[in-house]
Parts: C-alpha cells; structure tokens; sequence
C-alpha cells in the first residue's frame, strides 16, 4: 500500500469513527453489560450476585413467560403478513396516474408517521364499549358489539387491528419503490404473447418484487418481536395476561419488579428469537428470492 492509499485509509477511519464510537457506547456495551447482567441476580439496591443461567432456568421453567413468548408470535403473525398483503394491494392500485394519485398515498402513509402513542389513545376511544365508534358502527348494522380491550378473547386481536393499520402504509411505499423498478416492456411482452393481469402478476410482478418482500418481511418480523408502545398505551399486557408481549414483561420485571438480571435474561432470549428468525429468512432466501430481472 502506498503512501496514497495510507493516507485515504486514515480518512476512512476518521470518518468512521464516530459511529463507531457511538455503535460502541450505545450499542456493543450495554450489550455485553446486559449478557453479565444476565447471569446475576439484581435489585438495583444490593450488589449483583453471580447465579450463573439461574434467570434463564426460572424463565423457561416460568408458565407467564411462556404465555408472553407465545402472545408475541400471535402478535407476529397476525400483524406481518396482513400488514405485507394490505401493503401490496394499495401499492398495486396507487401504482396508477390517475387524479388524485398522491393524495391517496399521502392518506394512506399518514398513520405511519403518527406517533404510536397518539394511534393507541386513538384507537382506545374508538375501541370503547359503549361511546366508541367501532361499537356504534356495529350496533348500526345489528351485528354484536365486542368489549374489545377489556375481553380475553379480543384484546389481541384490537391491538393487531390497531398495529396493521399503523403499519401498512409503510409497505406501501416500499412496495411503490419496487414496483417502479419492473420495467413497463415486460408486461407488454406478456400482453403480446396472450398473458391475462392475473398472469403477469403471478409471474412477473411477485417475482421481480421478491427481493422488495424479503426487505418488508425482515423489517416487520424485527418489528413485531419489539411490540411496546400500543401494549402500554391501549392495556398495559391485560386482561388477565391476553396482551402481554415480551418487550413489555421485560419492562415490567425490570423497571416494576426491579429484577434487572431476570430482565436481561428475557431481553436475551428475545434478541436469539429475533437473530435465528432472521437468520432463517437470509439462509432460504434462496428459494424464493429472486434478484435478477428475466
């Protein structure tokens, strides 16, 4: 290397280094500082105790954790894949010029630039049982008029409601992004050669979109594991338990019960769920991903 490429490799470093920095600070220690803390027994008052995988044990042995790990799938596939269909769909209509065009999308994308916080107090009124919209609008058609976050049996499905309606905007664009990207000369070989819309969807745009799904779906599964804000705001994890998500048990055993090596723990399991999950999706992406135009 000469004295030329020393000299830009010095930059380099000097530019990178204040991410790095801030990567280090923010990132990589209290990483490590939650996998010590992890394996401790703390109460923010006494001097932690090393107890080696006790909290990981008593996690695992824990029948509210496992109930909180599986309302956390629930919650994941419940909200990803309407999320990514609905996000799709609207992209596919707003892919148009007609008038009006980015009206619509504009509407369309403004619940994801809400904050969480204002759509679940917004949601809360529109949820209640008795002055709420939702309820009014069924009433309305004589249709049953659930308690939505105050049942067992439909608090969850409220907060997905909730959570694909915040989210589809956001792959609405992405979609609009990648369909922008397949060329107009393929559909019209295709209509050339007799192919029907159906057809050139099936074989055109959902394969040309594969690598702008693999993008959505890894960016909504890492998401979706990280549910916080709407459980707080909307249930805080009730009733009895329906809604009770693994960020928020994390939250509660740490910042509530002050069980900070127990919380590390649970934050770990959470960061292995979301690490082999996303693993997965890179190592068969092969099967369905497919990154050159035909």
């Amino acid at each position: 290397m000469g004295k030329l490429g020393k000299r830009e490799t010095l930059w380099a470093w000097i530019f990178l280094l204040p991410n790095l920095i801030g990567f280090l600070v923010f990132v990589g220690i209290p990483i490590v500082a939650a996998l010590a803390l992890s394996l401790c027994r703390w109460d923010l008052m006494t001097p932690p105790k090393f107890i080696g995988f006790g909290n990981f044990l008593r996690l695992l042995q824990e029948s509210l954790f496992r109930r909180v790990v599986w309302n956390t799938f629930i919650f994941t596939v419940g909200t990803v894949v309407p999320s990514l269909v609905a996000g799709l769909g609207l992209a596919m209509l707003l892919n148009r010029r007609f008038r009006g065009t980015h009206v619509y999308r504009a509407c369309f994308y403004l619940p994801q630039i809400l904050p969480m916080v204002a759509a679940g107090l917004i949601f809360q009124f529109l949820y209640m049982s008795d002055f709420g919209f939702i309820n009014f609008v069924l009433s309305k058609l004589r249709l049953p008029q659930p308690n939505w976050l105050n049942d067992v049996s439909t608090a969850m499905l409220a907060i997905i409601i909730m959570s694909i309606w915040k989210s589809t905007g956001f792959n609405m664009v992405v979609y609009l992004a990648g369909l922008n990207g397949i060329p107009d000369t393929l559909y019209e070989a295709a209509q050339i050669d007799g192919a029907g819309a159906w057809q050139a969807f099936r074989f055109i745009t959902l394969p040309l979109l594969s690598p702008t799904t693999f993008f959505a779906l890894a960016i909504s599964l890492i998401g979706s594991f990280q549910v916080f804000d709407q459980i707080y705001v909307m249930t805080r994890g009730g009733p009895a338990d329906a809604t009770r998500t693994l960020v928020y048990y994390i939250y509660e055993t740490g910042f509530q019960y002050f069980r900070m090596g127990k919380a590390a723990a649970a934050a770990w399991i959470l960061f292995l769920i979301v690490f082999v999950a996303t693993i997965l999706q890179f190592r068969y992406q092969g099967a369905w991903v497919h990154y050159e135009q035909v």
